[in-house]
């Protein structure tokens, strides 16, 4: 692992917080098309944007290359096999990690490689599962496999920040039941919540393995993997440059990726299979993850996107998005009716830094999650806010954003309501049925902020919120 300074250094390599960079100008050259569709684009946990170098350097690749399904030999195979092994290693190298400790399983998304885990993973009576109660969705689902083991599902509670609640005591109780994986992210896509990245190393520590979602958080922070040593890094990399869409990341610890059994095997993922001999042997590493064809003309995609992250520099990109995040959060606290109440509930931290020094983790990033509240302080439906906000020119996120346990915790849903209300619903379920059910707001608003953010996004969207103002 990393010491402290070595990891600072790790985190100013060239393109440092401290050189000028001019986003106004890379706005005009990469997303010129905001501005001509008048634009605020502020939906970055969803998909980042695309820049036009990305789009210009794929094509012309695909223009004048030849490639050809990596599982052949031929001249056009080895080409697409080529570009996929460059891929890896770039993918390795962005984390700071290489061949010797870890692999690239690709996949279709950050679904596809969190699903590669939970059906391999050796749960059992005495091999648990750890989960945060902030976690998309793709996440909560590994507790279906889990449970199918005989394996004790356990949640480690948000407190009224929706940070996670004293979870080092929590870890060690389970620990004496039995270790196994712990699942969490690195960055909330419900509030922009940053989790402790030392959480990581000490649920190691404890005997866990430990499953690490860094989309959120590797779109706009520099990400080691040597100082966060996750067992499984996964990620869609639409997450972190818009383009392509059908990419993902499984990002493992060789030793990690070893101790998993696949359930099933397909074409790519064998050195042998024999339908008389009834017997097939799959292939050690990536080899025995990645079925069928890789999507090898999108692997060869990542490569640009890489490069215009690499230009601005990730620290730089950070210090940008933080930056912009002070600014919405300051402006919609100062949000306010004709009476004084407070027109706007945020969710999450308050600010972007932690008080705990200058050492400390950032507390949020660039998402800020929120509810319109009128001047009796009552909630005003997120589906009005969407609806204004589109007739503006602002794209942002109505709803829970597939992260069920971040949502509970902000509204204050009682666990006893929410399940009756949710098994009467029948195949008639919305948000909107189940906020009646509950008596109380369903679903939020989110702005998240990326690369192409300005200070003008954030004028838009805030004027579009300060305009139910009563």
């Amino acid at each position: 692992m990393l010491s402290a300074p070595h990891l600072a250094a790790w985190e100013s390599r060239p393109g440092t917080v401290d050189g000028d960079f001019d986003f106004t100008a890379l706005r005009a050259r990469e997303f010129a098309r905001l501005d001509a569709h008048g634009l605020a684009y502020l939906d970055y946990a969803a998909t980042a944007l695309y820049g036009t170098s990305q789009l210009a350097s794929h094509h012309a690749a695909l223009a004048h290359g030849v490639f050809g399904n990596p599982h052949s030999e031929s001249a056009p195979s080895r080409r697409s096999t080529a570009v996929i092994e460059r891929a890896r290693r770039q993918v390795l190298a962005w984390f700071d990690v290489d061949e010797s400790s870890h692999d690239v399983c690709f996949t279709a998304n950050a679904s596809a490689a969190i699903k590669l885990v939970a059906e391999s993973y050796p749960f059992g009576p005495r091999t648990a599962l750890v989960l945060s109660a902030d976690n998309h969705n793709s996440i909560n689902g590994v507790r279906e496999y889990a449970r199918r083991a005989g394996a004790a599902v356990r949640v480690l509670p948000l407190d009224a920040a929706l940070q996670l609640d004293d979870p080092e005591p929590r870890l060690v109780d389970q620990a004496t039941h039995g270790a196994g994986l712990v699942a969490l992210p690195a960055q909330s896509n419900f509030s922009g919540v940053r989790h402790p990245r030392a959480l990581v190393a000490r649920a190691r520590a404890l005997g866990f393995d430990v499953l690490l979602d860094v989309a959120a958080f590797a779109a706009s922070h520099p990400l080691s993997l040597r100082a966060c040593p996750a067992d499984f890094a996964v990620l869609s990399f639409h997450k972190l440059f818009g383009y392509p869409t059908s990419v993902g990341a499984l990002v493992a610890r060789r030793d990690a990726l070893a101790r998993l059994r696949r359930p099933w095997f397909a074409g790519g993922t064998v050195t042998f299979a024999s339908v008389g001999a009834n017997l097939h042997r799959l292939h050690r590493g990536h080899e025995g993850f990645e079925d069928g064809t890789p999507d090898f003309l999108g692997v060869a995609a990542l490569a640009p996107g890489f490069a215009l992250l690499d230009e601005v520099g990730m620290p730089r990109l950070a210090a940008h998005v933080e930056r912009l995040t002070r600014y919405l959060l300051d402006e919609l606290a100062a949000l306010r009716h004709a009476n004084g109440a407070p027109l706007v509930r945020c969710y999450g931290p308050q600010g972007t830094r932690s008080a705990l020094g200058p050492q400390a983790h950032h507390d949020r990033g660039g998402t800020v999650t929120f509810n319109l509240c009128d001047a009796r302080g009552e909630p005003i439906p997120y589906t009005a806010v969407e609806a204004r906000a589109r007739n503006s020119g602002v794209a942002l996120r109505g709803g829970c954003f597939c992260n069920p346990g971040a949502a509970e915790a902000a509204f204050g849903l009682p666990a006893t309501a929410l399940a009756a209300c949710l098994a009467s619903s029948g195949q008639e379920f919305s948000l909107s049925r189940l906020a009646g059910c509950l008596g109380s707001a369903v679903g939020a608003v989110r702005l998240s902020l990326g690369l192409a953010s300005n200070r003008a996004d954030l004028e838009r969207a805030v004027a579009a919120v300060a305009s139910f103002a009563a």
